[in-house]
């Protein structure tokens, strides 16, 4: 991560400015592909549009939320 203000949870609900932006291109991905899953590698291409990760720290961060990459 590029920035170290994005390592910081949020106090609302403890979450990071990269998990934020995660959560929010899974969901627009799925509204996309009308509720079907999202390949994950689909995901990390929509998230680094807007935040510097690594493969390996995007993987530990998606599975810190819950998600299975596949």
């Amino acid at each position: 991560m590029s920035d170290g203000r994005d390592r910081i949870p949020d106090a609302r609900d403890g979450l990071t400015r990269a998990e934020r932006l995660i959560l929010w291109q899974l969901r627009s991905l799925q509204r996309e592909r009308d509720g079907r899953k999202v390949p994950t590698a689909m995901l990390y291409g929509r998230v680094v549009e807007h935040i510097d990760l690594s493969v390996g720290q995007f993987l530990q961060l998606l599975q810190r939320l819950g998600g299975h990459p596949r």
